[in-house]
């Protein structure tokens, strides 16, 4: 595969039904060049051109229609990307917090009148090549997006997307298990209580776990009182259990009509080629109707008003009594807006631009979407220059304007809400008692015949989950459709100053992207835990002459972003073998070059550490950010907790970014004396800024490299006094092989003398009604031979057992496993109802895996899976950094692409025998979940 942007792939071809020849890339002209050809007015299978806009600063062609016979609206942005992507998104206006909307987004997924097994979305994500396959419901519409690099699998996939949206089967069974029901405990004893149960009702109690998503969503309901924003269109928990099947049928017959329908397709694949199959498989089967979805404006307040929300106090937050979070409009008098950050923000569009993301069409869909949604002009919003340019002209024209527009908006706006939060806390404990209340008023309304037929039909959907599913009907590429080959990454090696310097010679469209790894092997064990803390607040203290805000001003001004952060990176060839380091990342212009690298310099000549009044900001800040991200992420700290013990490579993940260090972060937040705190960051900086620690990796244009290295050259000489003898690393360690070259790279990889993994299983008891569990088990590298029967094996044990487990029959909004390339092998779920449980749903995967009851149909899907992985699009930014990061060439890819296509049935079955045996295996169990005396009565677990 290509590089996505100003390249062309060759030509390829399929052919239709009926044996007609496609063509479906030329080579002739590009893609923008070929959609200026279309003409206003111009008609095409069904539809009509209405507007062709060249839109050069996205380096694409927007060409918008509608549909003649529904009104439906479409867009196309023709652009030289591989990755093409199809959207299509509903106007979805609920008047309740019932979350039909988003019940209704889980249910067309699970079957349609041309593919009616169950659940073709997930079938599909291994029996495609995509590169994105989702769906989201947001306050006001709902889209359905997916990319992929593959002609062939475009077309697949966009035959599923379609009849699941128009022609969705919209069983019960798949309301009942996607949305809620109420259903035993146990669903074979009807002896056992009932109890509520539903995807969409689990994920909705885990994500008004996170208090930042429940104040944002009080603020919107409580600033639109007066219609669709005044609800909550994912599903307020204790409302979800008043939605009927009927009520979701209706709202799909209103609001999925293609006269409410708005499509957008991106990529170099022909617009006409997307038109006839729409118009064939869905269009040409409606007539037009008035879908009534329309938002009404919110009538203007004439005072201001005042309102106050309780949320769960959160245990791992700096100080909860200092939790409260109150939104004020604040007001700015005539002070004025400096001219220099004005152009700062400007800069900013200008990188946004030109800066290549891998996922191009899903940011311009996403981007596009909610004034689209509300009839904006999709085309007008692309052309960001014109904006810019008028914008200028009018604060030429008009010095005052932007003092005219804060006067307008935010001094004399009456429509203006003060909302407070504070922590409660009983809040938990209340949210408790009214879901008991809510189960028990539907229990005492239920006669014995009901209770006989919810027992009757919690067996029907359980034997309707366990029933092996015939997908036959869906479409499906072959792994010989998959590029056997990867294509090679062409990288120099130099050095700048007597450091080693990776260039590599990309497409970047004008900008330079620079990084900087950072060996931490010589850092004194007690200074580990502030590692992350000292990446956080490096680039925003202030240095040299500037002060914190000048730094962030010039920042903004010269770059598109400066970054640190920590890196913990796995050997590929011994489980005990890692590197520790800190990377330092930023971009620019060509023309800011010189900039950027005086920044650099500024950091580590004379970065500013005794503002001390600062640091308690960003110290908060980031305990805070740290706190709030649990809810979302909760299996990722999981895993990395369940890892700990396993490898130094996953111990030192730990620390650096699991449980360990948020309540590191929430001590440091609540320390009454921040000096130590003070003494501690200089000390990092001797360690971590070092020329002697470094290696350095450039991507940019061909054209730009000599004087990218010039400046570098520079840039050493600037801060060559920080240079400083390497000291022996810590005793524990030792480096490995000696330095400087391990596979004709400079790295600083080292080895654990002493690392003993061990088996332990932790709770930590945390403020959610649901649970994330995992569990980790310590496997092989990257390059073993069994490597990629384990990539394999996971991917299928998730698709084919764990899904069903966890997800279908458990409820919880996500689970599976994965092989990590640290070598351990992690079993996951996400906002879990159940956590003993779940463990042993993993148990059960490991015996059917050994069991070896899975098809060759199973291992190829599953290898699909991997492969749209292995080969999701890489940006111009980012080539090179296997080998630059990890020391992973591409020959050692093409070695493990080899392996993964030869994996066979013996192969799972034997890696499944070899490292999942009970009385061999060495794991590590996690979880993160409300309170629970099964384990906490269990001695084998460590409570925190």
């Amino acid at each position: 595969r290509k590089p996505c942007f100003g390249r062309r792939r060759l030509c390829s071809t399929n052919f239709d039904t009926s044996g007609k020849l496609h063509v479906w890339r030329q080579e002739s002209t590009s893609a923008r060049e070929r959609a200026l050809q279309y003409l206003p007015g111009q008609r095409i299978h069904g539809f009509t051109v209405k507007e062709v806009v060249a839109v050069p600063d996205l380096f694409l062609t927007a060409v918008k229609l509608t549909h003649d016979k529904t009104g439906a609206k479409y867009l196309h942005a023709a652009r030289d990307d591989s990755n093409n992507l199809f959207s299509v998104q509903f106007r979805t206006t609920p008047m309740d917090s019932t979350g039909v909307p988003h019940i209704l987004e889980h249910t067309v997924l699970c079957g349609s009148k041309k593919y009616p097994c169950r659940d073709p979305f997930f079938k599909m994500l291994n029996r495609s090549l995509s590169t994105f396959m989702n769906a989201f419901t947001a306050s006001d519409y709902t889209m359905y997006p997916f990319s992929t690099q593959n002609s062939k699998d475009f077309q697949n996939l966009l035959s599923v997307y379609l009849d699941a949206v128009f022609f969705p089967c919209l069983r019960e069974l798949d309301f009942w298990q996607e949305g809620w029901r109420l259903e035993n405990e146990k669903p074979t004893d009807p002896n056992s209580p009932l109890v509520f149960k539903g995807v969409v009702f689990n994920e909705m109690k885990g994500a008004f776990s996170d208090n930042e998503r429940l104040y944002a969503q009080h603020l919107q309901n409580k600033l639109y009182p007066d219609h669709t924003y005044s609800v909550v269109s994912g599903g307020e928990p204790l409302v979800i259990p008043d939605l009927t099947w009927e009520q979701l049928k209706q709202f799909h017959a209103t609001h999925y009509h293609p006269s409410n329908a708005r499509f957008f397709t991106y990529g170099d694949l022909p617009l006409e080629q997307h038109l006839k199959q729409i118009e064939e498989e869905a269009l040409s089967k409606f007539e037009c109707i008035d879908p009534n979805t329309e938002v009404p404006s919110q009538p203007h307040w004439t005072s201001p008003r005042e309102d106050h929300v309780t949320c769960s106090p959160d245990a791992l937050a700096p100080d909860p009594t200092r939790q409260n979070t109150l939104c004020v409009s604040y007001l700015l008098g005539d002070n004025g807006f400096e001219e220099e950050r004005i152009e700062a923000l400007l800069h900013k569009i200008e990188i946004q631009m030109k800066h290549q993301s891998t996922n191009f069409g899903l940011s311009l869909a996403s981007y596009i979407a909610s004034s689209w949604n509300h009839d904006g002009d999709p085309v007008e919003l692309l052309q960001i220059s014109d904006s810019v340019a008028k914008f200028r002209q009018t604060l030429k024209e008009n010095p005052h304007f932007l003092q005219e527009k804060v006067k307008h908006y935010f001094k004399e706006n009456t429509h203006r809400l003060t909302l407070s939060m504070s922590p409660d806390e009983a809040y938990l404990e209340k949210q408790a008692n009214a879901e008991e209340e809510k189960l028990q008023k539907k229990i005492q309304a239920l006669s014995d015949r009901d209770r006989e037929e919810i027992y009757k039909k919690g067996l029907e959907l359980l034997a309707a989950q366990s029933k092996t599913q015939d997908a036959s009907c869906l479409p499906a590429l072959k792994v010989s459709d998959i590029e056997p080959t990867i294509p090679i990454t062409p990288v120099q090696i130099s050095t700048a100053g007597g450091v080693p310097v990776q260039y590599c010679e990309q497409p970047t469209n004008g900008m330079v992207y620079f990084r900087a790894m950072c060996s931490l092997n010589s850092l004194p064990e007690d200074l580990r835990l502030y590692v992350p803390l000292f990446c956080s607040v490096i680039t925003k203290m202030g240095c040299g002459a500037l002060d914190y805000r000048q730094q962030a001003q010039q920042m903004e001004l010269r770059t598109g972003g400066m970054s640190v952060s920590t890196q913990v990176i796995p050997d590929s060839t011994e489980l005990d073998v890692y590197e520790q380091g800190v990377l330092l990342f930023s971009l620019c212009l060509d023309r800011n070059l010189p900039h950027m690298f005086k920044l650099w310099s500024d950091i580590f000549n004379s970065p500013h550490f005794d503002d001390e009044e600062r640091l308690r900001v960003l110290v908060m800040m980031s305990a805070q950010e740290l706190a709030n991200g649990i809810s979302y992420s909760g299996h990722t700290y999981a895993m990395t907790r369940a890892g700990r013990h396993l490898t130094p490579a996953g111990d030192l993940q730990e620390t650096f970014g699991g449980m360990e260090q948020v309540k590191f972060m929430k001590r440091v937040a609540e320390m009454s004396d921040f000096s130590q705190v003070i003494r501690a960051l200089p000390r990092i900086k001797k360690h971590i800024l070092n020329p002697e620690n470094m290696r350095f990796a450039i991507n940019a244009t061909p054209q730009k490299m000599s004087d990218t290295a010039a400046q570098l050259e520079s840039f050493m000489k600037d801060v060559a006094e920080n240079r400083k003898e390497r000291k022996p690393v810590r005793p524990n360690i030792t480096e490995k092989p000696p330095l400087p070259v391990y596979l004709n790279w400079f790295t600083f990889f080292v080895q654990e003398l002493n690392f003993q993994p061990c088996q332990m299983k932790t709770f930590f008891q945390m403020p959610f009604p649901v649970n994330f569990v995992s569990k980790s088990i310590r496997t092989v590298p990257f390059t073993h031979e069994d490597y990629a029967s384990l990539c394999i094996l996971a991917r299928m044990m998730t698709a084919k057992f764990l899904h069903g487990e966890i997800r279908e029959k458990g409820g919880a909004y996500g689970g599976g496993a994965r092989m990590g390339a640290g070598g351990l092998f992690s079993f996951y779920s996400y906002r879990d109802p159940n956590s003993v449980q779940t463990l042993s749903a993993f148990f059960r995967g490991i015996d059917w895996a050994k069991s070896g009851q899975f098809t060759q149909q199973d291992i190829d899907e599953a290898k699909l899976s991997v492969f749209s992985a292995v080969d999701s699009p890489v940006a111009p930014a980012d080539k090179g950094m296997g080998r630059f990061l990890s020391g992973v060439t591409d020959e050692m890819k093409q070695s493990y692409r080899q392996r993964l296509f030869t994996v066979s049935h013996k192969n799972l079955v034997d890696v499944a025998e070899r490292y999942f045996n009970v009385g061999q295996l060495t794991y590590g169990v996690a979880i993160l979940g409300p309170e629970n005396d099964t384990i906490k009565k269990d001695p084998s677990w460590i409570v925190k």
